[in-house]
Parts: structure tokens; C-alpha cells; sequence
């Protein structure tokens, strides 16, 4: 009922799962990843005991292949399970049951593994492993992009329900304080990939740190445009001066990140104020 894809980025040393299903909630059962470990998708008539297990495994020290041999083989419905991993270095193994409904099947490759079932054919998983492998960005953008492709490519052939995007980095959490860099989880929607996109995009703008090119003086054009929208959203009054109305604006809606020393401003902020 389920397609996802697992990958690491070796650079930025994070783990990732994307998935999608026909299925209420499915961020709740399929992904699950722990930094400097591994990460690992479980689905089809899913067993949830795999994530835990494999990843104790795995930071136990043993390669994917291993793991993925010692999680299915001592599950006696293991034929009707399917899973695919990553561990610490980026090994990647798949699993599919001879019992899976299908279409259902996997493919590996550098540092991804891809897999689904009750697909409408095999182009969806070999959309997203060619979509992975050739997209360029952050860890978290190809895994979304994979997802969108797969869905493009015909995706669950009984429709979409919800999806999840799971990545995690040693100390990415909110403040530091875990490694849940971006848990994000779109649980019941008719389009729950464009719907994860755009929550995406959005956790993207409030975390991500701005881009210096987009960073721009107050003055001229922008600063017009930022007098209109303050006003028009009700922040610059009277009895305060633009930049305190800004940093109002800012701290008001969780955009700290993006925040600059007076007289600047993140353009991207500013788009955001124009969409409101």
C-alpha cells in the first residue's frame, strides 16, 4: 500500500525516509532513523518491531545487508513484509515478500534504496531512484523530489492518503537538544505530497539559515514594500518605528532565523508577508 525511499547524504551526515501510502497516518508506521545509525522504511503489512531492532543492529555496528538478513529471517511473515535500509556509511539493502501484493519491488544504489507495493508498475520506484540519484540539493529536497516523481510515475495504485518525510542529524533538532532535523507529516489529505512540499517549504523559511544573496538593505523598493505590508498587517503603528514593526512581524511569526541586524532584511521574509 506504500512507497518510499531511504538515503543518506555523506557530506551533511544525515539519514532520511520518505514515504507515501493509501493509508491514515502513515509517518506513524513506516519511517524511523536515529543519526549516526541509520534509517529504515517498513511497510507492507508492516512490522513495526523492524525499526527499533534494525536500528540496535546497526549500532551494534553491522552493515544493512546483515541487519535486513537477521530482521526477516527470524520473522515467520516475513514474506509478506517489505523494507528497505541505509546504515551509517550509506550501505543500502531492500526486501521485498513473495507475498506482497503487487506490483512490488526495490532497487539500490548509491546511498538510497527505493522500493513500494500495490504499485501501479515498476516505473514508480525507478522514478524515484532516478530522481535521487540525480537531483541536486539537501538530503531532504531529493528525498521529496524522489517522492513527488514516484507519484508522477503512477505511484499506489489504489490512490494517496498521507506522507511523511523523516530526516535526522546529529544535534539538528530544535535547539540542539536531538537529532529530528525534519520530522514532517501530512496524515489524511487528498494530495498529501503537494501538501508535504508546501509544509516542507515552509519549515524550510522558518529554519533554514537565509541565504546571503538574498539578504538586502532596507531602502528604495524594499523599503517600500515593507512599509506597505507592515501596515497592511497591522505591525507599523504610529507609536513605533519600522524596524521595531519588524521585529515584531518576525518574532510574532517564528521567522528568528531569518532575522538580520537592523537595516536589513531576509527578501525571503518579505515574500512570505506578501503572500498573507
Amino acid at each position: 500500500m506504500t512507497y518510499s525511499i531511504v538515503g543518506f547524504d555523506p557530506v551533511e551526515k544525515e539519514w532520511g525516509v520518505a514515504v507515501q501510502s493509501k493509508f491514515i497516518g502513515v509517518g506513524a508506521v513506516v519511517p524511523f532513523a536515529k543519526a549516526n545509525v541509520g534509517a529504515i522504511a517498513t511497510q507492507s503489512y508492516a512490522n513495526t518491531a523492524y525499526g527499533p531492532e534494525a536500528l540496535a543492529l546497526m549500532a551494534e555496528g553491522k552493515n544493512a545487508e546483515d541487519v535486513l538478513d537477521l530482521i526477516t529471517g527470524r520473522d515467520g511473515k516475513r514474506e509478506l513484509r517489505q523494507v528497505g535500509l541505509i546504515d551509517k556509511n550509506g550501505n543500502p539493502a531492500t526486501f521485498t515478500g513473495s507475498e506482497c501484493y503487487s506490483w512490488a519491488g526495490g532497487i539500490t544504489g548509491p546511498y538510497f534504496a527505493a522500493q513500494g507495493n500495490i504499485l501501479v508498475d515498476e516505473r514508480t520506484v525507478q522514478a524515484m531512484a532516478d530522481t535521487f540519484q540525480n537531483t541536486e540539493g539537501s538530503l531532504s529536497y531529493r528525498l521529496v523530489q524522489a517522492l513527488a516523481a514516484g507519484q508522477e510515475a503512477g505511484g499506489d495504485s489504489r490512490g494517496q492518503q498521507s506522507a511523511a518525510l523523516l530526516v535526522v542529524k546529529e544535534n539538528g533538532g530544535y535547539g540542539g537538544y536531538n537529532d529530528r532535523y525534519i520530522d514532517l507529516r501530512v496524515d489524511d489529505h487528498p494530495k498529501p505530497i503537494e501538501e508535504l512540499i508546501r509544509i516542507y517549504d515552509l519549515h524550510q523559511l522558518y529554519f533554514a539559515p537565509s541565504k546571503k544573496e538574498r539578504v538586502a538593505e532596507i531602502e528604495g523598493e524594499v523599503e517600500n514594500d515593507l512599509v506597505a505590508e507592515l501596515t497592511r498587517l497591522g505591525y507599523w503603528t504610529e507609536d513605533r518605528s519600522l524596524q521595531e514593526a519588524l521585529r515584531a512581524f518576525i518574532h510574532t511569526e517564528n521567522f528568528e532565523m531569518r532575522e538580520q541586524e537592523d537595516g536589513y532584511i531576509d527578501l525571503d521574509v518579505l515574500h512570505y508577508m506578501k503572500q498573507q
